[in-house]
């Protein structure tokens, strides 16, 4: 934890809580104020691109510290993908010397990212007000379930009941007949990284008018937008020309096909595309039938296309299919296996997985942000830091900025 002479006052620029790490957002400090997915992992891609971010926790760590498999206390397999590149700090907000503490970190911080919900935020002097008191500049972006600005704005949601609100689990019953959850936490996932890209624009735009602001991500409501932009469909029109739902996704025919020896994805989907494959599957027959002719006409019957391609792939090796589809230039992949992806060769020479040493957990499988910068390269992660220290591995004294 920081000693009281290494906490920022704001008089002499932001301390540096570690190493620099090189990336575009390198020099900017974010106070991390966030817990379990969502909140973390849009500060984690912010750590990831060079920003020094300080995770502020509570007694006992966040929570996701103990989600999953655990190699030691504290530590996580999700908390050491979460927690990488960051500083973490104990504080309790309900205290009075905790809080001092607290607005100075806020007073040498660039952003504070939180999912606290409102009331609570205001109760612990993480509202914009409060905010903007200790640094005028500040910018604050809060996420939850509903928008602050809102009656429903302390109803706590978490990714699965965002997927039912949002129209998601809705579209699996489209698909199948019943409604579902995706089977990763898209939500979550899909709101961290606007949270993300909602504190690097108002950055953005305090460089332009050096004016902070506070911007909110409601999960529901950026949901349901995720969800519209295909599936609104023919309801786009008022009088709907059309069914809601994107008829292509929808399609239960659409998905990998069993090849042989393994599963396959095969995706003729352009014009060409499709005249290209059928020429490759021996399907002459439906060159110029009038009910495949274009992608849109194709969309509306999925079923059919998917069928085609079916009988294409069933009884050939995916190594067959793959290749014969890539000289024919048709976009296709054979199906990986979630396990085959940490030893693949591919993101074992991007360096997207790649195996790390911890201090306290040993050896580890980091997944890198995989992302290409020509001119601010993004720099080695740093291991996940225990509960109240820097990320290990680095020195316990922070230098000051």
């Amino acid at each position: 934890m920081p000693t009281e002479d290494s906490v920022p006052t704001g008089d002499s620029g932001p301390t540096r809580y570690a190493a620099p790490r090189g990336g575009p957002l390198a020099g900017t400090v974010v106070i991390d104020c966030t817990s379990v997915v969502m909140g973390p992992y849009a500060t984690s891609l912010l750590a990831d691109l060079g920003a020094e971010v300080v995770k502020v926790e509570p007694p006992g760590g966040d929570i996701g510290r103990r989600i999953g498999p655990t190699a030691a206390d504290g530590l996580s397999a999700l908390s050491l993908r979460l927690l990488r590149n960051k500083t973490s700090v104990v504080l309790d907000l309900a205290t009075g010397e905790d809080r001092r503490r607290f607005t100075d970190l806020v007073a040498g911080a660039d952003a504070v990212v939180t999912n606290i919900l409102p009331s609570a935020r205001e109760r612990l002097g993480l509202d914009y007000d409060a905010l903007a008191r200790v640094r005028p500049d500040i910018v604050l972006c809060t996420g939850q379930a509903y928008s602050s600005r809102s009656g429903l704005r302390d109803v706590s949601g978490y990714d699965d009941t965002v997927q039912a609100l949002s129209g998601m689990a809705d579209s699996y019953r489209l698909r199948g007949g019943e409604p579902a959850y995706s089977p990763s936490v898209t939500a979550d996932k899909t709101c961290g990284l606007l949270m993300a890209l909602a504190t690097v624009s108002a950055l953005y735009s305090r460089l332009r008018d050096g004016h902070g602001q506070w911007v909110d991500v409601p999960m529901v409501d950026n949901m349901a937008a995720f969800n519209l932009v295909e599936h609104l469909a023919g309801h786009t029109f008022d009088p709907p020309r059309g069914d809601i739902g994107w008829a292509r996704s929808l399609a239960p025919a659409r998905r990998p096909h069993p090849a042989r020896d393994g599963w396959v994805c095969v995706m003729p989907y352009t014009d060409t595309d499709w005249r290209r494959f059928l020429v490759l599957a021996g399907r002459d027959d439906l060159l110029d039938d009038p009910r495949f002719a274009t992608a849109g006409q194709r969309g509306g019957r999925s079923d059919e296309v998917q069928a085609v391609i079916a009988d294409y792939v069933s009884g050939r090796t995916v190594a067959r299919i793959v290749s014969a589809c890539r000289t024919a230039r048709i976009a296709c992949a054979p199906v990986r296996t979630l396990e085959s992806l940490a030893d693949d060769d591919y993101l074992r020479e991007r360096r997207t997985v790649e195996t790390l040493e911890h201090p306290a957990v040993g050896r580890y499988r980091n997944v890198r942000l995989p992302l290409d910068f020509s001119r601010t390269p993004l720099g080695d992660d740093t291991p996940a830091p225990p509960l109240g220290g820097p990320p290990q591995g680095l020195p316990q004294d922070r230098p000051q900025g």
